[in-house]
This record gives structure tokens, sequence and C-alpha cells, in this order.
């Protein structure tokens, strides 16, 4: 019944042990209440006065009254505690996508991750909250109220020792057949929300094509898998509900015949058994909650099981020792599959006499190789683009440089070289580009910035939240956002973002160009074709802004449009995944090969 994945999240033991000390104040109680009120009955059966039964009922209202107080203070510190688990584990889930971009989301599917991120978490918050206080009190109170029972009447305990094992491990078998039907269900969640964004996302294509009305009968069909196993796991909640229920009123009901009989032949004296009579239901009680809220916190178990890994992979590794190196953590990728490929030196602290090369990087999706046998070194603060036709390995380069994939063959090698050494990292150990070493200097400029629900300035320092208003004005002036803060009714403090004032392209590309002038200490840019789904125009007036900031970094600049060429120091020419070319743009166009065949076949394009 204890989930391993719970005990891996920051506090939960110390959380357990005051769960397990607030359990036995509720057990004390518990015992006050019933001691409380078979004094007042038995009195008054004695045909005591009524004043007597009066204190002892104010006695058991008073235990009442703690017993609620205990139940207040440990909803307080759930649901902070869980509040703040579920910050953590967003936060962490996050910064995973951040670190490794599009090839967590590539695993998870774009609806799996939204999923785990909104509904996921809260899921996990709920379980938190529900099933930690259960699992102390099913410990600690049967065990109080059975130690308490035995000297009144030892017949009555040793009834309830015997039917407690029998009710755990009918909880135990019953665990495992839910927990295999939720995961199933979340499996079949997962695979809907997958569909469904796909579905959005193509359905222009899906339309011109006449794709309509089949792929909606695609979604019903996974609706109704979704739908089948949101039944079997309630089914197996219920009937597993009914029989507990059963258990425990069958235990309940040998308990009072046994009472009963003993009463008759007095073997056993009314206060006696009426005290433990009033405990018995309060002994199964327990069990009775875990059961009803594990059923109910399913689809939090499940998610917790999927973020741990992925949102706190440091606890997922101390775990897997701890359990002899299995876990979801192998799952999950990260850095143990860098030091796995041997992967262990650092990057430098990029400078001018740094260089960076590629020997033989190649990178495969599934069955089809993307990039192959790439090759090329660049130094100091050059500035690199990447050119080439639709699916020629742009994309797929970018990502290898942005650390979000790792290479399926080949390495990067980084190192600091003295004046005169050349372009080449000879004698470099191999790095990777996931390593904290390079990310912390890298700035990624995607095609689509994301613009978070907050303000302008929230935006603009997102990276930088400690930025005074003075940097984050200069970054503003930077990036020629002062005729937006102008327009907007707040200024900078508008929100903008989901569901807020909505902005245009080049509005999101100043955004995201406003964030790297701010953050001035990063020498490393890269550009993920930022101008692809703007006009010229607009393309021209953000060249103006976007050139000054290359200046002392390095720059990987991925794009279609060529007039950026001539502000190129180094031009990699890509061909159906390989690097047909490399060199200075005049020449390489000079020479007429690869890049001289890729401008006469994109029309239009203006040098």
């Amino acid at each position: 019944m204890m989930d391993r994945f719970l005990l891996r999240l920051p506090g939960a033991r110390p959380m357990l042990a005051a769960l397990a000390a607030l359990a036995l104040a509720r057990a004390a109680a518990v015992i006050g209440q019933a001691w409380m009120l078979a004094c007042a009955i038995d009195g008054l059966r004695a045909g005591g006065a009524l004043a007597d039964a009066a204190w002892h009922m104010a006695g058991f209202f008073a235990c009442f009254l703690a017993r609620q107080g205990v139940a207040f203070v440990q909803d307080v510190a759930l649901s902070r505690y869980a509040a703040a688990r579920a910050a953590q584990l967003r936060r962490g889930l996050l910064a995973r996508v951040f670190e490794e971009g599009p090839a967590l989301v590539g695993r998870l599917g774009t609806g799996g991750a939204v999923t785990l991120a909104l509904e996921g978490v809260e899921q996990v918050e709920t379980y938190l909250r529900l099933i930690l206080p259960k699992m102390a009190c099913v410990v600690v109170v049967p065990l109080a109220l059975l130690a308490f029972v035995f000297p009144f009447d030892w017949v009555s305990g040793l009834i309830m020792l015997v039917v407690f094992p029998f009710i755990v491990f009918y909880m135990v078998f019953l665990g495992k057949v839910a927990k295999a039907e939720a995961g199933k269900q979340q499996q079949e969640f997962k695979r809907l929300a997958n569909h469904f964004v796909d579905t959005l996302r193509g359905i222009d294509t899906l339309k011109l094509f006449g794709r309509g009305k089949q792929q909606g009968a695609d979604i019903w069909e996974s609706s109704e898998r979704f739908r089948r196993a949101t039944m079997k796991t309630m089914r197996t909640a219920i009937l597993s509900g009914t029989v507990l229920d059963l258990f425990s009123t069958f235990s309940l009901a040998a308990v009072a015949i046994m009472l009963g009989f003993r009463l008759v032949d007095g073997s056993i004296a009314f206060f006696p058994a009426l005290l433990v009579l009033v405990l018995v239901p309060e002994y199964f009680k327990p069990i009775r909650e875990f059961a009803s809220d594990y059923h109910a916190s399913l689809d939090g178990k499940t998610a917790l099981a999927a973020l741990v890994p992925l949102a706190m992979p440091e606890a997922d590794e101390a775990g897997a020792d701890a359990d002899g190196g299995e876990g979801a953590g192998a799952l999950a990728g990260g850095s143990g599959d860098r030091e796995a490929d041997g992967v262990a030196g650092r990057c430098p602290a990029w400078s001018e006499s740094c260089v960076l090369e590629a020997r033989g990087v190649s990178f495969d999706y599934g069955e089809r190789r993307a990039l192959a046998d790439a090759s090329f070194a660049v130094r100091g603060f050059s500035k690199v683009g990447i050119v080439g036709m639709s699916g020629s390995g742009k994309s797929t380069l970018v990502n290898l440089l942005s650390g979000f994939a790792a290479p399926a063959a080949g390495s990067f090698f980084a190192a600091e070289t003295r004046p005169g050494d050349g372009a080449a990292a000879a004698g470099a150990a191999p790095v990777s580009l996931g390593d904290p070493s390079w990310q912390r200097q890298l700035v990624y400029i995607p095609q689509d910035p994301y613009l978070f629900h907050a303000t302008l300035r929230e935006n603009v320092a997102f990276y930088q939240p400690g930025a005074d208003d003075a940097a984050v004005a200069r970054a503003v002036a930077a990036a020629g956002l002062e005729e937006l803060v102008a327009v907007l009714p707040q200024g900078l403090d508008t929100p903008i973002g989901e569901g807020a004032r909505a902005l245009s392209g080049g509005q999101a590309q100043r955004i995201a160009l406003a964030r790297a002038f701010l953050d001035e200490g990063r020498r490393i840019l890269l550009f993920d074709e930022p101008t692809a789904h703007l006009d010229i125009e607009t393309e021209l007036e953000l060249k103006e802004r976007m050139l000054p900031l290359m200046e002392g970094r390095l720059v990987f600049f991925a794009t279609h449009r060529l007039h950026w060429l001539d502000d190129m120091d180094l031009v990699l020419v890509l061909e159906d995944g390989r690097v047909a070319e490399a060199g200075e743009p005049r020449a390489l166009l000079a020479a007429g090969g690869a890049l001289a065949r890729l401008v006469d076949r994109m029309e239009g394009g203006c040098r």
C-alpha cells in the first residue's frame, strides 16, 4: 500500500512522522469519547444522577472538539505541504521541458506533456492531501485501539486482530488490480490528449485533403477507449468498496454477537462490553477511509509515478539506488544517459579563444537518419549561418547545438586554445551540450517564442527575475518595444500571454530579443529560424535590432532567408542531412557549389 514515490518527495518522512503523532492524538480522543459515552450510559442504566451523566457528556464533547482540532491542524499542514510539493513538481517539470525541449515533448507527446503539467500536478496535490493522513491513521489508530481493548476483553481483541490482516491482504491484492486499471486509463487519456492536439494542429491539412470525417471517427474511437478504461476503473473501485464494507460489517457483527452471548451468561460486565462495542467501528474506520480515498486518488498516484522521474530526477536516482538500480528513472533520460555515453567533459566559459568542433555527428528519428556524419569547427565570437532546404536537417542540428538532443553517433569537442592554434579543438575532451556548463551560456530564440501569462515586465525579465527597472528599460529600448509599451494600458505592467493581451509575431520576437539583451552574461546565441513567420518588412526592421545583439557572441543562425548570408562569418550548407560545404559565404558563392545551388533553387530569396 505504501507508494515508494511518496517517500522520495522532500519532507515526506518528517510529514509522515508528524501525521503519526496527530493520528495518536486522534486515537486518544476516540478512546476518550468512547469512555465518556460508556460511563454516561452505564451510570444512567445503574440509576445514577443525571448531573453525573451531564459531566460525562461534557467530557465526551470535549474529546469531540479535541478530535476536530486534530483534524483541523492536520488539514492545514497537509494543504501547505501538498501545495508546496505540487508547485515544486510543476517547476521541475517545466525546467526539464526547457532543458530537453523537443526531445522530452516528443517522448511524452504534446498533449501528454500539457496534461501532466496541468491536471497531473493537481491530481498529485489531491493525492497527497488524501493519502498521507490515511496512511498514518491506518497504522497508528488500529494499533492504539487494539492495545486499549485487549485488557478489557481479550476475546473481542482477538477477533479484531485476526480479521484485520485479511482486510489488509485483500486491499493489497485489490490495489494491484486497481493500479493496473488506473494505469491503462492514464495511458488512454494520454493517447486521447495527444491525438486531439495533433488533430488541432493539422486541421487545415485534414480539411484540404478531405480527411475530416475520418479523423473525427478516430477521435471518437480514442474517446470510447478512454471511456471503457474509466468505467473499468470505476467498477473495480465500487465493487472493492462494497466488499470491504461487508468485511467490516461482518467483523463488527461477530464482535457484537460474542459480546451479547457473554453478557447473557454474565462472563463480561456491561461497561466493558459497551466500551468495546463503541470502539470497534472506530477500529475499522481508518482502513475503510484509506480504501475509499485510495481509489479516488489513483489518478494522482499514477501521475506521481510519471512526474517524480521527470521533475525530481535526483530523488528518483536516489530511490533507484535504494531499490537496487531499478525504477522509473531509467525511462526519463537525463544526465545518466550522458555518463553512459562516456561524455564527461565540461564546456569552457566561452571567449574569443574558444573552439567548438563537431566530429562525425549523426542523429536518427527512429529508423530515419536526419543528420549524418556532420563535421565542422567554429572559433571565438563568430556568426554562423545554418541554411538548407526544408528537411535538410537544420532543425535537427539546432536541437543538437542547444542540447535538446544528444548525438546518436559522433561527438562535440570544446576547448580554450592559444592564438595560432587554428580552428580545430585538437586534444580536447568530448563534451555534452546538454551539460549545465554549456546551457548556462546559451540563449535560445525559437520561431515562436513562448509568452507566459504574466505582465510584459515579467515576460522580459523571466530568465533574470532580479533585474531592476533600469535594466528592463534598457532591454526594452534595445529590442524596440517602446512603441508597444506606449500603447499598452498599463505599460510594462500590462498582462500578456494566454488569455490576456494578444501580440503579433513580430512583437513576440521583440520580447524574446529583450530577454536576450537583459541577460548580457550569456555569450552563445542560438536562433532557430526566428523570422520564418514574419513578413519581410517586419523581418528587416527586427534585423536592425538583432545584429547589435550578435556582436561579441558566438551565434548560430538557422534560416531560410538568404539575405542574412552577408552578415554571417561562416555558413554551414545542409543537403539531405549532411554538411555539404562550410565556409565564408562570398567564397562559397564564388565557388559555385552547394550554396550557389541553394540560392538558385530558393526562388525569391534576396541577398
